[in-house]
């Protein structure tokens, strides 16, 4: 389910498929059904359960690492109860309608966000409004307004997510005795001094197209705040807004301080550059830590993207939330809800994590005492941040994220000077998909 985690996550998805899900169970292994709330216990709330048969499970069939998590979330539920998970492993992502619309798995791995909106309101999920009732007090308002569609309900239940953020090697910082900046004046200082003395400031990649996407959507969040930039991707602002081309123009302006060439470099290779500290600072999903391995491991920190604009400060973020949706007519669905409830609790999320350290749980109930140095900073950040956004191609249509943005960013990439053209073109392809 990256965003990496890879889309956001390489140890458990590679991001470079920002559009792919966590996924691969191996075989269909026990799971119980709990009554009650999110806080209770498995234990408390499996005597009164009356859920009972199998609940199919669509997992995406593109990575093997989170097998071992899921295995230990089901195992840990089939102690309390005789409900079986089937797992239905593969890639329905890119076919998502035709797999809804058909006959589909009763519980499936999805994304917060517009790709939970949109099919909320094609009807192809069930509200899961009364499960919220129950978990709502284990979530942050933030992580419930991302699973939340048009019409005030919930169709996703949270399992985890992840910032992206300006991440830095301390003993660099250290030793040339930089301090993270919180401000543009701040930035560019540090920027121009790191310029000085044979650094490169940021670490910069674009090969794939979605990683520059990130740098995009917090400079727009940073000038023009969190509710405008959502509504520009849900195609209720004007791309040729001057809003949107400030953002662009700041983004040109920060340029000459990022790596050339990023068209052709991967984010592995970029992170190298800011492991080997030959670039200073790196803006990018938390995932970026599995290139982080033995001591290096312990020489990584990061700070929030610095404020542009004072009226928004640092109040939002990219943080990717992955999930669950329940289908429009699950075939068994007193065995999904209660699974559902299993998962958006902090039991449940913990003994996922162990094999995915690059992610924080979404449930406030959560055991952080488990959590690496990191993964606590990734938990506070987020957690203080009043406003989470899903990344722009999860926070937009795909068929307008892929198609239009992805190339349109790459050609302002390779030619800052053509702003407004660029902008005109995105405005007119939005004219032509969203429509009502």
């Amino acid at each position: 389910m990256p965003h990496p985690q890879p889309a956001s996550r390489p140890l458990t998805m590679d991001r470079r498929s920002l559009l792919k899900a966590l996924g691969l169970l191996g075989a269909a292994v026990t799971v119980p059904g709990l009554t009650g709330c999110a806080r209770e216990s498995a234990e408390d709330t499996a005597a009164s359960s009356e859920a009972s048969g199998t609940v199919r499970f669509g997992v995406n069939a593109n990575a093997a690492v989170p097998t071992d998590g899921y295995d230990a979330v089901f195992a840990a539920f089939s102690e309390q109860s005789e409900v079986e998970i089937e797992p239905n492993k593969l890639l329905y992502t890119e076919q998502i309608n035709n797999y809804l619309s058909q006959a589909p798995d009763d519980v499936l791995i999805w994304f917060a966000g517009y790709r939970m909106r949109f099919f909320a309101a094609e009807g192809l999920v069930s509200d899961l409004s009364g499960i919220w009732d129950d978990i709502g007090d284990n979530a942050t308002e933030a992580v419930k307004a991302a699973c939340t569609a048009d019409d005030g309900k919930q169709y996703l239940v949270p399992f985890y997510n992840y910032p992206w953020v300006v991440f830095y090697r301390p003993s660099l910082f250290e030793e040339h005795g930089y301090e993270p900046p919180t401000d543009l004046d701040e930035f560019t200082a540090l920027a121009e001094q790191m310029l000085t003395e044979g650094l490169t400031p940021m670490a910069f990649a674009d090969q794939e197209g979605w990683e520059a996407m990130g740098t995009f959507d917090i400079i727009n969040m940073r000038l023009n705040g969190y509710d405008f930039h959502i509504s520009l991707l849900d195609g209720k602002e004007s791309w040729t807004d001057d809003r949107v081309r400030d953002a662009l123009a700041a983004w040109a302006d920060l340029l000459p301080y990022h790596q050339e060439g990023a068209l052709g470099r991967s984010w592995q290779e970029a992170a190298q550059s800011l492991r080997q500290k030959t670039s200073g600072m790196y803006l990018m999903g938390s995932f970026i830590s599995a290139e982080f391995q033995g001591e290096d491991a312990d020489d990584l920190d990061f700070f929030p993207f610095p404020a542009l604009n004072d009226e928004h400060g640092q109040d939002a973020i990219d943080a990717p939330i992955d999930g669950f949706m329940m289908v429009r007519e699950p075939d068994n669905r007193a065995a999904s809800e209660e699974l559902l409830r299993f998962l958006a609790t902090g039991e449940a999320q913990e003994l996922y994590l162990t094999t995915d350290p690059n992610s924080v749980g979404t449930a406030q109930d959560i055991n952080t005492s488990t959590y690496t140095p990191l993964q606590q900073r990734y938990s506070d950040v987020i957690a203080n941040t009043p406003n989470i956004a899903q990344y722009l191609d999860r926070d937009t249509r795909p068929d307008f994220a892929a198609p239009a943005v992805l190339p349109a960013f790459q050609d302002f990439l390779r030619d800052p000077e053509r702003i407004d053209d660029i902008l005109e073109s995105l405005q007119s392809q939005a004219d032509a998909i969203f429509v009502d």
